[in-house]
């Protein structure tokens, strides 16, 4: 395979890292990498970094994520997801009315405390290690954002779908649960798809079994490989002459170029995608190639 980005609809019951131990195989490479982990209950949009696009994960320039999310209220669990251990039951009597109308006390910056099964780190350990041991750590809330969400309707008794989309850093199994103590009942989290992550949307994600169906028939199709310049483009597109593609390769400055001073991603005059650079007082310089140096 190439170097880009594959996008997957990541199926219910696996890891993120099941996906990436298939796509091994499937892909034929082992340099494989991801950005924004989901849950095993949770599905949706993945994005496998593949080759040389793998140095990219790291520097995405949107973090945003949107998700549909299905709220149960009358159970808590130790997780805050269906798949945890109930540690609470309680009768509902709220109204759907009431739920929606809740709704839009949670948009905007707030604090959200991490929860114990997730992997947020504290002194070096992962929170699910110490969560499985049955420890509860202290915590410090963290600074997200809620900029949206959309009521989707009911899915069943006493549970409601809505939309959310947020910051980076979001838990929507906090959310869950937080809503349900607004509401003055035990809530927690039945269903978990994302929709959109960055600039990378579910429409352009391929299933498992597509992609383990293109592998049996010879190979996953190049074009199904998004561009790594995909993760750079809110940036400003800029491009460049052989002599200052030579410059970028070598590592060299290029004086008085003339461009406004900022950050760009470079092509050169085959439209080929080269890296990124800073343009500082006039001085362009290289940030990252991520292309084969000639």
């Amino acid at each position: 395979m190439k170097n880009g980005i594959l996008l997957v609809d990541k199926p219910a019951g696996w890891t993120s890292f099941d996906v990436l131990a298939k796509l091994r195989g499937v892909l034929g490479t082992r340099k494989l990498g991801h950005s924004g982990t989901l849950d095993p209950m949770a599905t949706g949009v993945l994005a496998v970094f593949v080759g040389r696009a793998t140095a990219a994960a790291d520097r995405q320039l949107n973090h945003d994520k949107t998700y549909e999310a299905t709220i149960r209220l009358g159970v808590r669990t130790d997780t805050g997801d269906i798949t945890g251990t109930v540690l609470e039951t309680a009768p509902v009597t709220v109204t759907e009315q009431d739920f929606v109308a809740m709704l839009p006390r949670f948009v905007g910056e707030q604090q959200q405390l991490p929860p114990m099964y997730s992997a947020v780190k504290i002194n070096g350990q992962p929170l699910y290690k110490a969560a499985r041991a049955g420890k509860t750590v202290e915590r410090t809330p963290r600074s997200i954002t809620v900029y949206s969400i959309d009521y989707l309707g009911t899915a069943g008794e006493q549970e409601y779908r809505i939309r959310v989309a947020c910051s980076k850093g979001t838990y929507i199994r906090t959310l869950a649960e937080d809503l349900g103590k607004a509401l003055g009942v035990p809530a927690t989290l039945s269903a978990l798809r994302r929709t959109a992550a960055g600039v990378f949307e579910i429409a352009d994600a391929h299933t498992m079994p597509e992609l383990l169906q293109a592998a049996q028939e010879g190979s996953v199709p190049e074009s199904w490989l998004l561009g790594v310049d995909t993760v750079f483009s809110p940036l400003p597109a800029l491009k460049v002459g052989e002599k200052v593609r030579v410059h970028l390769f070598n590592g060299c400055p290029t004086s008085r170029y003339p461009a406004a001073d900022g950050r760009y991603r470079v092509y050169s005059e085959n439209g080929g995608f080269l890296g990124l650079a800073q343009i500082t007082g006039g001085v362009l310089t290289v940030e990252k190639l991520f292309c084969e140096r000639e």
